[in-house]
């Protein structure tokens, strides 16, 4: 079955979230996820916040700027909520948006190669590795080791927000799941699994890897306006095909498109002004999910 969920735009103030987290719990949505997105709402506090305030929703956060943290504090906060929250939280990391990473001072010569550190010891160190790492250009670290890493029960999966050619190369080879923005097409989809395979290949691969995409998503009576105009905001007026603004059938065959293309969880990513996001998250568990095989 394809895996769906919703995001919480972080638009929306902090305070909004524990009605939407228990809203997506109920409803039998299976994913909420969220944003760390400068300089809005940090990811791990409300991602732990949402966890604890409901029983059985998978909370992702997508993504964690890697620039702006040391590996072993992003393991040991990965750690800590697997602990806490056996198999329900997902986490995401990526080079993060260049000029913001710029505006705080953590903006690097190579992103790539940072993030291709930064994946290696966090996949390591979440497995209960003891890691010394010299040569790293970026990541370095001295004998260390996680005290409570997460359940061999339970593995966790880290994944890559990637967009480009070299980074979804790398997302294959040195992560385990690949998270693609809302700017991606049925035919990206395409490009992004064939890319993330050169990657896998490369690595010697042959562990599974998912694909999870945004769906940029408006419904009810001003949704094709609301679409356009984010649409043009963002700069994509003109990429076709991209996003989807209708009814519940409407949204559940833009959704299959992306399942045909290689998705494997398809997120319904609703517009920043969405009027009721109560209402999107009931949408997309009550309307749509049905409709979804």
């Amino acid at each position: 079955m394809t895996g769906l969920g919703a995001v919480f735009r972080p638009q929306l103030p902090p305070e909004r979230l524990r009605e939407v987290a228990r809203l997506a719990d109920e409803s039998g949505l299976e994913e909420l996820w969220l944003w760390e997105d400068c300089f809005r709402e940090g990811g791990i506090s409300t991602a732990a916040a949402a966890l604890a305030w409901t029983e059985r929703v998978r909370i992702g956060v997508g993504l964690l700027p890697v620039p702006l943290r040391n590996v072993a504090i992003t393991a040991m906060e990965t750690a800590a909520l697997h602990r806490m929250f056996p198999g329900r939280p997902v986490i995401a990391v990526g080079h993060g948006v260049q000029s913001w990473m710029g505006q705080v001072g953590a903006r690097v010569e190579s992103p790539l190669t940072l993030l291709r550190e930064h994946l290696q010891a966090l996949r390591a160190l979440l497995r209960g590795e003891h890691l010394t790492i010299t040569d790293g250009r970026y990541v370095r670290l001295d004998g260390v080791a996680l005290d409570w890493p997460p359940s061999s029960r339970h593995p966790v999966p880290v994944l890559a927000g990637a967009t480009g050619p070299r980074s979804l190369r790398l997302s294959g080879e040195a992560a385990d799941g690949t998270l693609l923005t809302a700017a991606t097409t049925a035919d990206g989809v395409r490009k992004a699994r064939q890319l993330i395979d050169e990657g896998r290949k490369s690595a010697g691969r042959t562990d599974p890897h998912e694909i999870i995409v945004y769906l940029l998503t408006a419904t009810g009576p001003d949704a094709p306006t609301r679409l356009r105009a984010e649409l043009a905001d963002e700069g994509l007026a003109d990429v076709p095909d991209l996003g989807v603004a209708g009814d519940a059938a409407t949204v559940a065959k833009a959704v299959q498109r992306l399942v045909e293309a290689g998705a494997d969880r398809v997120i319904l990513q609703p517009t920043g002004d969405d009027p009721d996001p109560e209402a999107f998250v009931r949408f997309a568990a009550q309307e749509v999910r049905p409709l979804v095989p």
